[in-house]
């Protein structure tokens, strides 16, 4: 009679705890969101539905009547989208627009626009709290702080201009704001300025959105290397900068009280490489053991590297093309194992599969057409969605 008790009492909780697991897993599939230029043939920002096991893709919905929403940023709840529109009108500078995201149809509602505080807005970012939207200006130098109120639209922007010049003539004849990254406590603002050959290092205060200089106050970089996006470790120990006029990468130690050191400066171009440079985007995988990083130029390729978790040094381990031209911006998928690669000049995303144990990359032969695609972002698929 025991036995028979055991076993029944057995056959109930089985199933709840497989049900258990099975709610725990992440979700195989992922809203793809993509950013890009509107002078062309595209309407605005497209979302395609992503299924990281397979690397499968079928376009779901699209968000029209925005122009040039070339970079986006998501809320930490995932309900809402940040788009920037990358234009300087009418000497009126550009704009950011805030959405809701509906997670089971796709659908996005526009909620508001806000000037962006300057010209050509590149970036935008969001702070762990979901308070505060953050975004670049790249022609005028400066970059505009703007509360995102309970329904999720924004309020004005507060703007700090940059000053000065950098060493290129050409390129860096005054400030270039061009990424808003936070630390991994929120503590901190880290602005790349591509004019200056500066990260700029601000206190953030993620209760007021008030910003502080710090002493020294920036990291610099090598006069004329163009300083573009940004990137932490996952152990936040190091930080990565992608250089977009030298093409290089260069790493830092990062000390926890916003201080940044330089340990390494690596090339993202092979050896003897003598083609024009235009290095774009830098993100690091999942575990924390490669880093990859877009150039565009006459290379048209990724960077792959290790990193020495320890250290936190580079060692490159080859380039793969893009397949495509211009490659802007690249995302990992959420699970690490694909990546993406948005080919702003041959209209189209490449898929490649990649390789956890070795980083390496293989093209999955799966490209997703879309007219000049330069942003990558990635939103949960709800469960009762799939």
């Amino acid at each position: 009679m025991k036995q028979r008790i055991f076993l029944k009492l057995l056959f109930l909780v089985i199933p709840f705890v497989a049900g258990a697991q099975h709610d725990a897993k992440p979700s195989h599939l992922q809203y793809l969101l993509v950013g890009t230029y509107t002078s062309g043939k595209s309407e605005g920002i497209y979302i395609y539905k992503f299924n990281s096991n397979t690397g499968a893709f079928e376009y779901v919905n699209k968000a029209t009547g925005i122009r040039n929403p070339s970079y986006l940023a998501t809320s930490p709840d995932n309900k809402k989208v940040y788009a920037v529109n990358e234009l300087h009108d009418n000497n009126n500078g550009g704009y950011v627009t805030a959405f809701s995201f509906d997670s089971k149809s796709a659908a996005m509602t526009r909620l508001n626009d806000q000037p962006s505080g300057g010209d050509d807005p590149c970036y935008v970012s969001i702070d762990k709290t979901g308070h505060w939207a953050i975004v670049a200006n790249y022609s005028s130098g400066s970059f505009s702080v703007l509360p995102i109120r309970t329904d999720g639209s924004l309020g004005k922007p507060n703007t700090i201009f940059h000053h000065g010049i950098g060493f290129n003539k050409e390129r860096q004849a005054g400030p270039h704001v061009h990424s808003t990254v936070l630390s991994p406590d929120n503590h901190y603002l880290y602005v790349s300025d591509l004019g200056l050959d500066k990260v700029m290092i601000y206190h953030f205060d993620e209760a007021t959105g008030e910003l502080k200089p710090t002493i020294p106050g920036f990291g610099a970089t090598e006069p004329g290397s163009g300083p573009r996006h940004f990137i932490f470790h996952p152990s936040g120990k190091f930080a990565y900068l992608i250089e977009e006029m030298a093409g290089v990468v260069t790493a830092f130690r990062y000390d926890q009280k916003g201080q940044l050191k330089t340990i390494q400066t690596i090339s993202s171009h092979p050896k003897g490489f003598k083609g024009d440079k235009g290095s774009a985007d830098i993100h690091i995988s999942p575990d924390g053991k490669f880093l990859y990083a877009s150039n565009r130029g006459d290379a048209n390729s990724l960077a792959i590297f290790s990193i020495n978790t320890a250290s936190g040094l580079l060692k490159t381990l080859g380039f793969q093309s893009t397949l495509g031209k211009n490659p802007r911006n690249f995302s990992l998928d959420p699970s690490g194992k694909f990546l993406l690669v948005a080919n702003q000049g041959s209209d189209n995303i490449v898929i490649f599969k990649r390789d956890p144990k070795t980083g390496k990359l293989v093209s999955t032969g799966k490209t997703i057409e879309v007219p000049t695609p330069v942003c990558i972002k990635w939103i949960p698929v709800p469960a009762n969605s799939q």
